[in-house]
């Protein structure tokens, strides 16, 4: 399974993938899916935000154990990030078909769609849209960077955007979701290989737009420039330092300017931040100030600033009850995570748990994420003992 997935958006340039949703390379990463579930006999169905899925049992039953993961990356990202989890799915499914266990309860695997967010701007679609965190109306709002509305694509890759919206009907089946995730970060490189997630941060995505004037590099004087470049750059700085002073974490990693030329001063910068922290408190002074800084650089430049909040996610404490039995049943430790991952979407309308498996370097959303073939191996297992636990018990 890996190596069919392997080449599948692999950029031969810079070796990280660009499976962004509803382009050809996350086609492709859809019609692997479909052919593993129907290899296996299950049933597949895509769900009305394009969410694929693959049943074992009646998916009408109620009281299901979901598990899965994403197909999509960050532009450029690494080859596990998601993908691990779904593909350890499917083989934590082989696994238990080899054991000869004897399932109670529906079982499913599931790839969420447009997780990341790298073409429309938002992270988690998929599940934002099936548990109403994200409405019709404001995905019908999402444009990606070529001007492309999200039901326009939609509609080119083959999916019907008229029916997207909250799916109450699909969630009452499900009783657990747990999500297998390689980690992102190195809690785990000097303990077991395999860990449980505590807590999520709280998160989100903030556009800061800087609005200067036009005019030529070369014969505008300093002094009379309204040059927004300035603003962003010193705002960049200060988030950093702002977030260290805070113990959080503050990203500006993407950025556009217009006009974009060489030898003119730009008119209007975009640079969106990433922002997240322990507590919601913390993360919503961080971002206050870091926009405060923006607003009064930009007095001093004669730069106009807005703040978008694009996004935000509060903190996810997974399920407790759920979570300490895994923990128990595996031996495993227990560790929170900076990243947003479906689980902590669907947090908030199932009972969900996520496991970890150890990341050697602690790098993600970079083709030099990597994880041991050993640890994947061990969070197959582990993976297909949850599910052995929770799908052959009546509750």
């Amino acid at each position: 399974m890996w190596a069919e997935l392997l080449p599948v958006g692999r950029s031969a340039s810079t070796g990280g993938y660009r499976r962004h949703a509803w382009n050809s390379a996350d086609a492709e990463c859809r019609a692997w899916f479909e052919d593993q579930a129907r290899a296996r006999g299950l049933h597949y169905e895509t769900d009305r935000n394009g969410n694929q899925w693959a049943w074992l049992g009646d998916p009408a039953a109620g009281n299901a154990v979901v598990t899965g993961s994403h197909l999509d990356s960050v532009p450029d990202g690494g080859a596990y990030d998601g993908p691990l989890g779904v593909i350890s799915s499917f083989a934590a499914l082989d696994e238990l078909r080899s054991r000869g266990t004897a399932l109670t309860r529906p079982l499913a695997i599931t790839n969420f769609g447009d997780e990341e967010g790298a073409r429309f701007g938002v992270a988690c679609v998929g599940s934002r849209l099936a548990t109403g965190v994200l409405d019709r109306d404001a995905a019908y709002r999402l444009r990606d960077a070529d001007g492309v509305w999200l039901p326009d694509a939609m509609v080119k890759a083959g999916h019907d955007p008229a029916q997207i919206g909250a799916d109450p009907e699909l969630l009452g089946r499900i009783g657990a979701f747990v999500e297998l995730h390689v980690e992102q970060g190195r809690f785990l490189t000097e303990g077991q290989p395999v860990g449980v997630a505590s807590a999520i941060w709280p998160h989100g995505r903030w556009r800061f737009d800087f609005h200067g004037e036009a005019n030529h590099a070369g014969t505008t004087r300093l002094a009379d420039r309204r040059d927004p470049m300035l603003t962003y750059a010193t705002t960049v700085l200060a988030a950093r330092k702002k977030a260290r002073l805070a113990g959080a974490l503050a990203t500006f990693g993407k950025v556009a300017v217009e006009p974009n030329g060489t030898n003119a001063i730009a008119s209007l910068i975009r640079g969106w931040l990433d922002s997240r922290a322990a507590d919601e408190t913390t993360l919503r002074e961080l971002v206050d100030a870091i926009g405060q800084s923006a607003v009064e650089r930009g007095e001093r430049d004669g730069v106009r600033v807005e703040l978008v909040r694009e996004s935000y996610t509060p903190v996810v404490d997974f399920d407790g009850p759920l979570r300490d039995r895994l923990a128990a049943l595996l031996g495993a430790p227990v560790l929170p995570t900076g990243a947003g991952h479906d689980a902590g979407i669907l947090a908030s309308a199932v009972p969900t748990a996520m496991l970890f498996v150890r990341n050697p370097t602690g790098v993600s959303h970079s083709p030099a994420e990597h994880a041991e073939r050993a640890d994947c191996h061990a969070g197959v297992t582990a993976l297909a003992d949850v599910l052995e636990e929770l799908a052959c018990q009546p509750s």
